[in-house]
């Protein structure tokens, strides 16, 4: 029992966890972390061991985009350590709540005094400091438990994202006097927006006679999705979700450009509205399609993040949780303005050069649906309808950095189930170990469990191993892997370029044998069959695989001459 016999410095990380709530752990086990991994068999988490440390930060990451809550991973001293940054990378980028605790070489190696200590480095928390929020070393058992909630407080407010803790082998081993850990609280500091700002937005938006929105990922962090409905019907203003805010405006709203970000038909209409709202997006990269956007009116940007804030694009910028935003935004847009006696309500009416809103929603992507019918792409929009009809409506999707994803950033309607990618930092892998994470934390919360997964030849190497974890924990994640031989979207972008490609083309092995050979059903069926191999597979138990051999082009860009 719980303080019936000898602790340590591990039993305070597992008990100050368990008193926050966490219930599941992430990672792998090593040498200095083996005071944590003891002390869990004295507690109550229950523990994902993955084969790589990066597909362990991935699955922590989908973990709590799945559910919500903050995902935990533990980590071993320095190789172990630093194999999981490229996904923390992921998780810092999009905003993820994660406690990572790391060992460390004993206290006496600390300070960059060479001792040749197994694993050392000189400065290990200093390896984690561009990918998490904050890093702490805790140097003495008696901290642990303050030291993990504030981590975990980080972790949850916004700007929401991983944290690192670090604590060294000895103060995890050596038996403590500090009581059993009996409660800690962690709350998210409040992050409002100031009262000037929403009033000079509401002065600006009353005014506005094309409003519209772009929702990014902090939209969704927020939990912004019912304000954002409700402001968007308030002023009438089409909608366009980015990537990471898929999901957050329903697909099928009149005022609903859906996810077309990357499409010219898109970005004019943006650019022709006189009060852009942005919403927890940067508009980076991808959003401003690929920096050709250039908005003709002003724009009120969003985001927890103060370093967001007119890093591409001059307007008003509003340092606030996008939930509390729009909150704020739609009181004060519903209240007559002060000192008069006017109507509540927005202001003028909308007006597009003499047409509604809703009809430049509809022109719009009209003109998108026009434009991939006049390119060769009838396989790669049969083979995205197909998955689509083979998911159900509620079913949350995981989307490796591959063709298949990118299609999905556009024409992906995610409906009831949540859509997930590794848009925030790009790196591959991703996919398959965060919805092993993601099936295992909707399992712990008693919801249906069943998710997708979609990789591509090249990224599935990356995460392969995790059949191995697949199987033990018998989660139930289907993977689908289009198999085209290779790196296919740089292969695209290189003859595109080059008028030829060049390292691109992969050996890769027998999926569906190797899946077999960690226990896992699999089979191969041709891009039309795949409709029904999903089918059958999403209603199977445990994991499963689907191949497909096949090259999927992208659609033209627009942002290129």
């Amino acid at each position: 029992m719980r303080g019936a016999g000898p602790r340590n410095g591990g039993d305070l990380v597992v008990e100050t966890l368990e008193a926050l709530g966490a219930k599941t752990v992430f990672g792998i086990p090593g040498q200095h972390a083996l005071g944590l991994f003891d002390a869990m068999g004295r507690g109550s988490l229950s523990f994902v061991s993955s084969r790589v440390e990066n597909n362990s930060a991935f699955a922590a990451d989908g973990y709590s985009r799945a559910t919500g809550e903050v995902g935990v991973l533990f980590l071993s001293t320095g190789p172990g350590a630093l194999t999981s940054l490229a996904g923390l990378q992921e998780a810092y980028a999009t905003g993820v709540p994660m406690v990572v605790i790391a060992s460390q070489i004993p206290l006496e190696g600390l300070g960059a005094r060479r001792k040749g200590m197994l694993h050392q480095l000189d400065d290990q928390k200093a390896s984690a400091a561009n990918v998490t929020k904050s890093q702490r070393l805790i140097q003495h058992a008696s901290g642990i438990p303050s030291a993990i909630q504030d981590a975990w407080t980080d972790a949850i407010s916004s700007p929401q994202g991983p944290v690192w803790v670090e604590i060294p082998q000895n103060v995890l081993l050596d038996p403590v006097m500090v009581p059993p850990v009996e409660d800690a609280l962690a709350e998210a500091a409040d992050n409002p927006p100031r009262v000037e700002l929403v009033r000079e937005a509401v002065n600006w938006l009353r005014g506005a006679r094309r409003p519209a929105i772009i929702a990014g990922g902090g939209t969704r962090r927020g939990h912004a999705e019912a304000s954002l409905r409700r402001l968007a019907e308030q002023l009438r203003a089409p909608v366009i979700c980015t990537p990471g805010g898929k999901g957050a405006f329903p697909w099928e709203h009149p005022l609903s450009l859906q996810s077309w970000i990357e499409d010219r038909h898109m970005t004019e209409v943006l650019e022709d509205a006189d009060v852009l709202v942005v919403v927890g997006s940067s508009l980076g990269e991808v959003t401003s399609n690929y920096f050709t956007f250039e908005p003709r009116g002003r724009i009120i940007q969003i985001d927890a993040e103060p370093r967001v804030l007119e890093s591409n694009r001059p307007g008003l910028g509003i340092r606030a949780d996008a939930g509390q935003a729009l909150a704020a935004l739609e009181t004060a847009l519903a209240a007559p303005p002060a000192g008069t006696a006017a109507s509540a309500g927005p202001g003028a009416a909308p007006d597009w050069h003499g047409r509604t809103p809703e009809e430049v929603v509809a022109e719009a992507l009209g003109k998108v649906r026009a434009r991939l019918e006049s390119q060769d792409l009838a396989k790669e929009l049969a083979f995205m309808a197909d998955v689509r009809a083979a998911v159900p409506d509620d079913m949350q999707t995981f989307w490796d950095m591959t063709i298949s994803a990118y299609w999905a950033w556009s024409c992906w309607d995610s409906r009831e189930g949540q859509f997930h990618s590794a848009q925030g930092a790009g790196g591959l892998g991703f996919g398959f170990p965060a919805a092993i994470g993601g099936a295992v934390g909707l399992a712990t919360l008693g919801r249906p469990a069943r998710v997708l997964a979609v990789s591509g030849d090249g990224s599935a190497m990356y995460s392969i191993a995790e059949l191995a974890t697949a199987r033990q924990h018998n989660v139930p994640v289907t993977w689908l892997i289009v198999d085209d031989g290779g790196y296919g979207i740089l292969r695209e972008y290189m003859v595109d370029a080059f008028g030829k490609a060049t390292a691109t083309e992969l050996a890769r092995p027998d999926f569906v044998a190797l899946a077999e050979s960690f226990g896992v059903p699999a089979r191969r069926v041709p891009v039309e069959g795949v409709r029904q191999a999903l089918e059958e597979s999403l209603a199977a138990d445990g994991p499963n695989v689907v191949v497909v051999e096949t090259l999927l082009k992208m659609f033209a860009p627009t942002h290129l001459g």
